[in-house]
Formats: structure tokens, C-alpha cells, sequence
């Protein structure tokens, strides 16, 4: 026990050095005194010139941005791979990042601010749950729960997947089809301090999945051991989605489509503290949060255009899960 929480303390304190170096980093390299200073400067009101403004209205928000995507695909990611007992589960599994997708293309075809954007892209991911948990209970009274809302959320995925593709067929290619396409390869680029509000609802959903985060560890057992051990599966099952659902929606809104993370990154912070979903939900959230960094920081620094973020995670991301198949020879980790 003494050992699992040194390497969460660890952890956080890693977590924490990589924000610091992605904040000092970039284009114009910023020290932590000159960070501390406009910190200080935006708290007290007192004026800031013009590298202090783009370093607190700028690159701040987005660093903070980064570590809320990555923490929140990592933990949704790490809550379904649990739930469903499938090691290769990512958070689009129940067609989010579908519906998310389908929702930013079309408020894009339309001409939507940025705002709207966000708002259609949450709302479309949101919905596509929805629908597949309806679907599930239509057709699940006498069968396997568990998969046939697998397969609920594969139909559902193909729908959206079709519907976005459709837009793009669609959209004028001078203007919508470039936007739509940057926005479904992923980037934070553009990220104001208004962007943060998606915090107040990552917040929430985050100390959810903590609170409950034990009973990871009994629904993985099976449903008839859960209910045998007292846990009430339907309950907790529809809580851990819906909280793993708003935080993948909240992330693609924000971020567009970034694959890999959800899948990879609980694989790694389970190598690092074990299965029990006690420790592992803690340990994903950080190393979710440190590897978005990371990827964030290539995607501006690569070459003098932003790189797409999910350019970087597949180049990533692949690998590394090649490396899982074959230790999965002697079982998943």
C-alpha cells in the first residue's frame, strides 16, 4: 500500500513538472519567474504587457486545456475498460466521439461560432449515448446487457460515422470542408480562458468516478457476483457511464478527435500501480493529463504549422499497444 501511493505521489509530482516545462517551452520561451510574475499580475489586476497577456490569456489556458482532455479520455477510457472487462475498450465505444463529431460538423456546415461549436459537439455526444442506451434497453429484456450495448454502441457509431461523412460530401470544399476536417484530426490551438468553464463540468464527473471508483473493482468481477456482494449494477453501471460519457464528450468539444488516449494511457498507469481501480483511476488521470501535455507540446513545436494532436497520439499510441500485444501472450497487464 505504503509503496502504491509513493508512486501516486510520484506521479503528481511528474505530472506537475511536465506542465511546468510545457508552459516554459514554445515559440517564445518563458521562465517561472516571468509565469509567477504575470500569475501575480492577472490575481492582483495590476498591468501586464504583452508577453505577460499571451502567456496568462494564451498558453496557459491552453496547457490547463491539455491536461483536462487527457485526464478526462484516460479516465473514461479506464472506467469502460473496466465495465465491460475488454482491455482494447477506448471511450468511443458507446459512439461519444461519434455523436461529438457529427454534432461540430454540423454546426460547422451552418455556420455556428465557436461557442456553438463546443456546445452541438458536447450535445451531439451526450445524445449518441443517449440513443444507444435506449436502444439497450429495447432490445436487451432477456439477453446480455453488457453486450448487446456493445453492439448498440457499434450501430450507433456507424450511424453518426455515416451522418459526418455525409456533411463532409456536402460542405462547400473551399470553406466548411477544410474546418470540419482540421477539427476531426484535433487541436487546442485556439484555446481562450473561456474555454476553462469546461472545467465546472469536469470537476463533477471526475470526484463521481472517485467516490465510486471501488465498485470498478466488483462490477469487473461479473453482474451476478456484483449483485451477490450487494452492489446495485444497474445503478452504479448507469452512474460510471454517464460520467465517463460527459467527460468524453466535454473533451472531443473542446478538442476535436483525439484516439489513442483512452485506450493506451490505462494500459501504462496500470503497468505502473496495479489492476485495483482504486489506485488505477488516480494514476490514469495524471498520466492522462501528463501525456496530453507532452503531445501537445510536439504538436507546437514539430514544425512551424501546429501539427493535428491525433497525428501524434496514433504515432504514439500505436506502437506502444503493439508492445501490450505481445505481452498479452502472458495475459493483459
Amino acid at each position: 500500500m505504503k509503496k502504491e501511493n509513493g508512486k501516486l505521489f510520484f506521479w503528481l509530482l511528474l505530472t506537475i513538472f511536465v506542465f511546468l516545462v510545457s508552459i516554459s517551452i514554445g515559440k517564445y520561451p518563458v521562465s517561472i519567474n516571468s509565469l509567477a510574475e504575470a500569475l501575480y499580475a492577472q490575481i492582483t489586476g495590476a498591468k501586464m504587457d504583452t508577453a505577460q497577456l499571451a502567456l496568462v490569456r494564451v498558453r496557459l489556458p491552453r496547457t490547463l486545456l491539455a491536461m483536462i482532455v487527457g485526464a478526462s479520455l484516460s479516465l473514461s477510457g479506464a472506467v469502460y475498460q473496466g465495465l465491460f472487462k475488454n482491455p482494447v475498450v477506448s471511450p468511443d465505444l458507446l459512439g461519444a466521439s461519434n455523436g461529438a463529431s457529427f454534432g461540430a460538423a454540423m454546426a460547422i456546415l451552418v455556420g455556428m461560432s465557436s461557442a456553438g461549436i463546443q456546445t452541438s459537439a458536447f450535445l451531439g455526444g451526450i445524445c449518441a449515448v443517449g440513443l444507444v442506451a435506449v436502444m439497450n434497453r429495447i432490445v436487451s429484456k432477456r439477453s446480455n446487457t453488457v453486450v448487446n450495448l456493445i453492439l448498440c454502441g457499434m450501430l450507433v457509431s456507424s450511424l453518426f460515422n455515416a451522418a459526418v461523412s455525409f456533411i463532409k460530401f456536402v460542405a462547400d470544399t473551399d470553406t466548411k470542408l477544410p474546418a470540419i476536417t482540421f477539427w476531426l484530426m484535433g487541436s487546442i490551438a485556439s484555446t481562450t480562458l473561456g474555454d476553462l468553464k469546461v472545467f465546472w463540468l469536469f470537476l463533477p464527473a471526475c470526484v463521481i468516478l472517485m467516490i465510486s471508483r471501488w465498485k470498478i473493482n466488483i462490477l469487473s468481477l461479473g453482474d451476478e457476483e456484483a449483485r451477490m456482494l450487494g452492489v446495485n449494477v444497474r445503478l452504479y453501471r448507469g452512474i460510471m457511464i454517464g460520467c465517463a460519457t460527459l467527460l468524453t464528450s466535454l473533451s472531443v468539444s473542446v478538442s476535436g478527435n483525439v484516439g489513442w488516449v483512452g485506450l493506451v494511457v490505462p494500459h501504462f498507469a496500470r503497468m505502473i500501480v496495479g489492476a485495483n481501480y482504486g489506485k488505477l483511476l488516480p494514476a490514469t488521470m495524471l498520466t492522462g493529463a501528463a501525456f496530453m501535455l507532452l503531445v501537445d507540446t510536439f504538436a507546437r513545436m514539430l514544425l512551424t504549422v501546429e501539427v493535428p494532436l491525433s497525428i501524434i497520439t496514433a504515432v504514439i499510441g500505436a506502437p506502444f499497444f503493439f508492445l501490450l500485444l505481445v505481452r498479452s501472450k502472458r495475459g493483459f497487464v
